[in-house]
């Protein structure tokens, strides 16, 4: 029974100790973290912090294979939302670990067949005219050619990112130093203890290629190529140099080390291609994926298309083993040699299926089957410029799995 009294109110000090008692506050790095039974209407949030973090319950990282000893990191793309990457989730490919660089200690070299050879320092880069693109970059072996069937989209295809980046457009800083007539090629060069070297056309330069210093936002990730890289849209990423540190301009290309031990395509004529560097269009079906368990009904089909020759103009999906296709949605905007998000709702009716997608480029270009490379290319032409359709089988029992099949 009340005994009528009037008993003051407990103050929050009294309040936030009397749920740590019953469990309801667990601390967590100096913050308060709300036990799942807390309403948090009742207890003051956290105060501003001077770099956000992400919900303790979402659980986002790269995967790292062993097998590559620190050198790969693969872009969880089956996580993901739209189509910008976040930078701290961006692929990595190094050659010899991440240098790390004093941008006050580092120049550009602009030199060869040019007027007058220029150094440039990031602060004079700033200087210049800036631009901003949205584009995606991928290692020309993004396809993993021994998955088998427990095999999610960022262990098959993980090494693909896109960005915001901003820069100087090459052909500015081109125009600065004045390139010879007769210039047809320059040789991009990093920082890195690989010295990481390409030969580029002069024409793309002219085009559309960046000096880039930023990335989403900000001064560009370490991993990326902290203070300055280079950006070519839609080249395959061993092309885009990371902490670039020299361009030197010739008329004929340098054929270094990675441009002919590695990142050719050897064909069945026993040929190969050289300088193969635009990236093909290609499609992934991010969800439903490997570990997902399907419940029947209805099921929205998401993806990524792109393609390195321009905009993606369709992507079809089908349900039944490429039986029959539908034309999925683009999410816009649809830019050029970007990331673009596809959807189809779907209603699973619970017995097994096939999906799959593929991809058309505006070019026309229509994103084959690992049969119809396989037969183009010869089995030799792994492990580079592969970009079959990907399928994945949906059990009875509402289990996905990758269609692993052997690269024969």
């Amino acid at each position: 029974m009340s005994d009528n009294k009037i008993h003051p109110s407990p103050s929050r000090r009294q309040f936030l100790a009397g749920l740590t008692a019953a469990g309801g506050l667990v601390a967590s790095g100096g913050a308060v973290a709300l036990a799942p039974t807390t309403d948090p209407t009742r207890v003051q949030g956290a105060a501003t912090s001077a770099v956000g973090s992400r919900s303790v319950h979402e659980d986002l990282g790269r995967l790292q294979p062993p097998a590559y000893k620190g050198a790969i990191s693969l872009t969880p793309l089956e996580a993901l939302h739209g189509t910008i990457t976040p930078a701290d989730l961006h692929f990595e490919r190094h050659h010899a670990g991440v240098p790390q660089i004093d941008p006050a200690h580092h120049e550009l070299l602009i030199h060869g067949m040019v007027d007058k050879p220029l150094k440039f320092t990031l602060d004079e880069l700033k200087r210049f005219p800036s631009v901003t693109r949205t584009c995606f970059i991928e290692c020309s072996g993004n396809f993993n050619t021994r998955a088998g069937e427990k095999s999610s989209p960022k262990m098959l295809c993980g090494l693909t990112s896109q960005s915001e980046w901003t820069g100087v457009a090459l052909s500015t800083l081109f125009r600065e130093v004045g390139v010879k007539s007769k210039a047809i090629w320059f040789l991009a060069e990093g920082s890195d203890a690989a010295v990481l070297a390409r030969s580029i056309p002069l024409e793309k330069a002219l085009n559309d290629a960046l000096v880039v210093y930023a990335q989403n936002g900000e001064a560009i990730r370490p991993e990326q190529g902290y203070p300055m890289r280079l950006l070519l849209p839609g080249w395959e990423g061993n092309t885009n140099i990371k902490w670039l540190r020299r361009l030197e301009i010739s008329d004929a290309p340098f054929m270094t080390r990675e441009e002919t031990s590695k990142y050719t395509d050897p064909l069945k004529n026993d040929t190969a291609r050289l300088f193969s560097v635009v990236m093909d269009a290609r499609s992934v079906i991010t969800a439903p994926t490997f570990p997902q368990t399907l419940d029947k009904g209805w099921q929205e089909i998401r993806g990524l298309a792109w393609s390195g020759r321009g905009r993606i103009v369709k992507v079809e999906v089908s349900v039944d083993g490429g039986k029959h296709w539908q034309l999925a949605h683009l999410q816009g905007p649809v830019l050029a040699k970007a990331h673009t998000r596809f959807t189809l709702p779907w209603r699973w009716d619970g017995k097994p299926a096939e999906i799959s997608s593929r991809a058309t480029d505006e070019t026309g270009y229509v994103q084959p089957t690992r049969r119809q490379l396989i037969d183009a290319r010869g089995p030799g032409s792994q492990p580079y410029h592969l970009n079959p359709v990907m399928s994945w089988l949906v059990q009875g029992d509402g289990q996905v799995m990758y269609k692993a099949e052997p690269w024969v």
